[in-house]
């Protein structure tokens, strides 16, 4: 399966070189298979590395062994490891949630329109009582992702440090990494977006539905598929109405939209 998905990642990758294609011009399917084939190779080069002093192969093997959650790429898991593995992964990612809505709601102060401070309050309010935000009530404060206090250049480095970890990205780096990462994390992510939108989520298998919502922040693998496709189609009206200045809302998101949802593991 991995030699199958280098050789489908060298044909998009010789038709973007032959037809000057860009990554995000590419169909939703393409774009995601060169972007879990990325993740996939870093994870094998790790191992790869490690097997070059003599005889580490076997030290190597040993390790895949007791840590196949974090040496292994999905293809070698079991189904029962691919459930219990993501769950794990969540539950990690879970973890930033109270904080990220702290740092939302230690911003209002710092928000001088009054009306938009207002519909931070009612945001945060209702994201501590359990309600699941409504898209309208996200979008409203798209001025405050866009600008001070919450776009992507404002901040700081705690705030990164816990959205790298809802991301499921490392939050040990220099800030200025930090911001790169998420970023072209979440870019990535928009481009995905808008390709699927074009594709449409009914074209969407179930398992290529639950995928994309986990990407996206929900652990999608206790829920049912209808109510996956119902979120993501949330997700997707969202994105699809942000620009580029907007992203750190689309970041901020993979909270937003995944801590209340109905069926969400606790």
């Amino acid at each position: 399966m991995l030699w199958a998905d280098a050789k489908k990642a060298r044909r998009i990758r010789t038709n973007m070189w032959k037809h000057n294609i860009k990554f995000h011009q590419l169909s939703y399917r393409e774009m995601e298979h060169l972007r879990q084939f990325r993740r996939d190779v870093t994870k094998c080069l790790f191992l790869g590395i490690l097997s070059i002093p003599p005889f580490a192969n076997y030290l190597v093997f040993l390790l895949m062994y007791l840590f196949p959650r974090q040496l292994l790429i999905q293809h070698f898991w079991t189904p029962k490891q691919q459930i219990d593995f993501l769950d794990i992964y969540h539950a990690l990612r879970k973890q930033s949630h109270p904080e990220i809505l702290c740092y939302l709601e230690k911003v209002i102060p710092l928000i001088s329109d009054s009306g938009l401070r207002w519909h931070m309050t009612e945001l945060c309010t209702k994201m501590q009582r359990g309600t699941h935000p409504a898209i309208h009530d996200i979008l409203a404060l798209r001025e405050c992702f866009s600008n001070h206090p919450l776009g992507m250049n404002q901040l700081h480095a705690l705030q990164m440090k816990a959205l790298s970890r809802a991301m499921l990205l490392t939050p040990y780096l220099p800030p200025v990494l930090l911001r790169y990462r998420l970023k072209t994390h979440t870019t990535v992510i928009h481009q995905l977006d808008k390709a699927l939108a074009k594709l449409g989520i009914g074209q969407l298998t179930a398992q290529e539905v639950k995928s994309a919502c986990y990407l996206r922040g929900l652990n999608s693998t206790h829920i049912a598929e209808e109510r996956c496709r119902t979120w993501l189609g949330e997700w997707l009206q969202l994105s699809c109405s942000l620009k580029e200045a907007e992203l750190s809302l689309l970041l901020h998101n993979v909270v937003l939209l995944s801590i209340n949802y109905t069926g969400t593991r606790r």
